[in-house]
């Protein structure tokens, strides 16, 4: 499969925290979720570069000084910290014997990320996970709301257990495929609110200073 890169550079300035190469990636970092991820994994970090190719994105996220051979998920997220918003489940990362990882992403991780569920009324949506493999039962329908945008970050242990063994706690999250996940260990926090990393790259190029 071929994919081509189309779209001018438009340059304008980027949040701190974010900076872009002559090559029109826009890169920034991952900081260390407090209070529990800073407890027991202090110098966690991630590195996050995102190049606009036309009509999508790639987004390549590298991890470090995670617990070795342990799977953690990650999530585009309205808000970076609890209790986060709308969240949106975009895959896996593993680390290897180093405690390392990197994983590739394809899709739309710009200023134009956003999630919708039409209004006036919700729709119906499948059940297919319930207590006690769970933490909660599926929502059976949506609740409506208008264009909402995504443009923050998180990354959660994959499993309370493997939290556990890293020396951290055992809390009970919904960030997994199986909604009974770890706790959160890396985000943006290090960017304002409503001015997630996300924001900083357009469609078709990224601002630059």
């Amino acid at each position: 499969m071929k994919i081509l890169i189309c779209g001018a550079v438009a340059f304008a300035a980027l949040s701190p925290g974010a900076w872009a190469d002559d090559s029109g990636k826009v890169k920034f970092n991952m900081v260390v979720s407090a209070p529990a991820a800073a407890a027991c994994l202090p110098k966690a970090t991630a590195k996050v570069t995102i190049k606009p190719i036309g009509p999508v994105e790639i987004m390549e996220v590298q991890v470090k000084n995670l617990p070795p051979n342990t799977e953690f998920d990650f999530f585009v997220l309205q808000v970076p910290t609890a209790p986060f918003g709308v969240a949106w489940y975009q895959g896996d990362i593993q680390t290897d014997d180093d405690g390392e990882g990197e994983q590739q992403f394809i899709g739309r991780f710009s200023i134009e990320t956003f999630a919708v569920a039409q209004p006036p009324g919700g729709a119906q949506a499948p059940v297919v996970h319930n207590p006690p493999k769970s933490l909660v039962t599926d929502a059976s329908s949506n609740p409506p709301f208008e264009p909402l945008h995504t443009y923050h970050l998180g990354l959660w242990f994959g499993s309370p257990q493997a939290a556990i063994a890293a020396g951290c706690p055992g809390t009970e999250t919904r960030f997994n495929g199986e909604h009974n996940a770890g706790i959160q260990v890396l985000n943006t926090s290090n960017f304002p609110v409503l001015e997630g990393p996300l924001r900083q790259v357009t469609s078709s190029a990224v601002k630059k200073d």
